[in-house]
Formats: C-alpha cells, sequence, structure tokens
C-alpha cells in the first residue's frame, strides 16, 4: 500500500515546484461582488505590460470566472510529461500570460459539489503540478470570504509575498474586509494594500460624479487599520463591457480615467514588492 504523504512534504514539493516563480499576490475580498476578479486580471496585465513574466491562477474552485473575462473560456488543458501545461494568453506587444483554472477542467454548466478535501486536492495540483516555469508575478485570485481556498494557498505556499484586498466604499463591503486583513494577519501574510473599486461614476452627460456605493470609505479604513491604500478605481460600464467580452479594460481603455487610476495603483504595488 503507497504511503500518504504529510502535509509538510506536499508543501515542500510545491514550494520545489515553484521556485521559478519570484513573488506570489493573493488577490482577496471579504465578499462577492465587488471586482476582485477583475482587479486581479488587469493586474496581471499591467505587470506584463511592464515587461514581467506574469502566471494567473484561478483558484475559486466554485465560480471560476477568469478564463472567461479573458476569452479562453473554451479552452482545454494538456499535459508535459507528468505536469500540467498551463493556458497561454496573448497580452499584446508579442508577449502573453500563463493561466490555470477550473473552468478549463469542466464543462460550461457543470456545478463543482465537492467538500473540502477535494477542495483541498485541487488546489495542491494547481500549485504542485502545474508547469509554471520562470516567472516574476503569480497572481492568485482568490474566492471571496475566508474559506478552504484561501486557507489552502496560504499554507501551502511558504513565501507568499501578500494580500491584496479589494471592496466597495460600501459600509457592508468594509464589514468583511476587516475579516479579510485579520486572515492575512493571523496567517503571517502581509496586508499589501486595499483597492476601492467602483468608488464613483461621472456621468458622460452632464459630468456630474455620483458616489454610487458611498465615498471615501475604503482609505478611511485602510488609514484606521494603518494599511497602505492604494487608490480608487472608478465605475465606469465600459469595465463591465470589456469583462464580457474577454478583454481587459487597461489594455481595451488605455486612456480612461479608470485605466489611468488603475496604472497608478499598480505602481505603487511593484514599488512594495520590489524593495
Amino acid at each position: 500500500m503507497k504511503k500518504q504523504k504529510t502535509f509538510e512534504e506536499i508543501r515542500e514539493e510545491i514550494n520545489e515546484q515553484m521556485e521559478g516563480i519570484k513573488h506570489k499576490i493573493m488577490v482577496m475580498s471579504g465578499k462577492g461582488g465587488v471586482g476582485k476578479t477583475t482587479v486581479a486580471i488587469n493586474l496581471a496585465f499591467a505587470l506584463k505590460l511592464r515587461n514581467f513574466d506574469v502566471g494567473i491562477l484561478d483558484a475559486d474552485i466554485h465560480g471560476p470566472n477568469v478564463p472567461k473575462m479573458l476569452g479562453v473560456d473554451g479552452e482545454r488543458l494538456r499535459t508535459i510529461g507528468d505536469k500540467i501545461d498551463p493556458i497561454r494568453v496573448s497580452a499584446g506587444l508579442g508577449g502573453e500570460l500563463k493561466v490555470m483554472s477550473m473552468s478549463f477542467l469542466l464543462d460550461e454548466d457543470s456545478p463543482v459539489i465537492w467538500r473540502g478535501p477535494l477542495k483541498m486536492s485541487a488546489i495542491q495540483q494547481f500549485l504542485g503540478e502545474v508547469e509554471w516555469g520562470s516567472l516574476d508575478y503569480l497572481i492568485v485570485d482568490l474566492p471571496p470570504g475566508t474559506g478552504d481556498e484561501p486557507l489552502s494557498i496560504a499554507q501551502l505556499i511558504s513565501n507568499v509575498d501578500g494580500s491584496i484586498i479589494v471592496t466597495t466604499p460600501q459600509d457592508v463591503a468594509l464589514m468583511d474586509v476587516k475579516r479579510a486583513v485579520n486572515f492575512s494577519k493571523r496567517l503571517g501574510i502581509k496586508v499589501i494594500g486595499i483597492i476601492e473599486n467602483m468608488s464613483e461614476f461621472k456621468c458622460p452627460h452632464c459630468g456630474k460624479v455620483i458616489s454610487i456605493f458611498g465615498n471615501g470609505g475604503g482609505e478611511k479604513f485602510a488609514r484606521e487599520m494603518r494599511i497602505e491604500f492604494l487608490g480608487r478605481i472608478p465605475f465606469d460600464p465600459r469595465i463591465v463591457k470589456d469583462s464580457d467580452s474577454g478583454k481587459p479594460f487597461i489594455l481595451e481603455d488605455v486612456n480612461s480615467n479608470s485605466s489611468s487610476a488603475f496604472n497608478d495603483i499598480v505602481r505603487k504595488i511593484v514599488e512594495v514588492i520590489e524593495k
């Protein structure tokens, strides 16, 4: 009978497999619907535009949306020897990103009805059996909350650079952000900063700025928690359209206020990590 590996043995194998990845960033949110996956995808592309080699791990087992938002949801995985070859996505200018997601293993409408141990096993495979190769950054898009997937990632990767927490300005979202911050702190993961998404909307007709979900909540919370406030991303209907069509908004709407704000956020993130 084959001896079952201990958690420490699995963890050691995973970290050996991921030795070629310099930086690992977890993108989190306390609740769903705040645009976390949109932030994760555009962060990956923004880093690629800065000539970094980048991979995206979609760690949301039950709601894997990354491939759809990248326009590769119909792709299927191949193997190289005993390793899984991640899907490549064009990033323009001749570059590409590596992507891994549960979506590549499922039919479009198939639900994942799994308990914790099966999800843990899938996460282990995504980390230890995917041929990530040499990367400057691996962006891990976590599901909302602080459940099995975030815990597994945090425990299995020994040198996560930190977490980025995405929220909207409304109070109910900020309540859940505090849980995500405390989750990171308890596991010894640095909170790189907070991004306030959908912060305000500028009417294209009259130019009036409307704070649909409130105003300034993310910055106030970051100040109270003594965490870096990375910036605000304006509410922009074009972001929704771009995401649905599988095109990151920083590539599609280069001169928009949202892209400008997001590039300022990415600059701060790179400064923190590269130090």
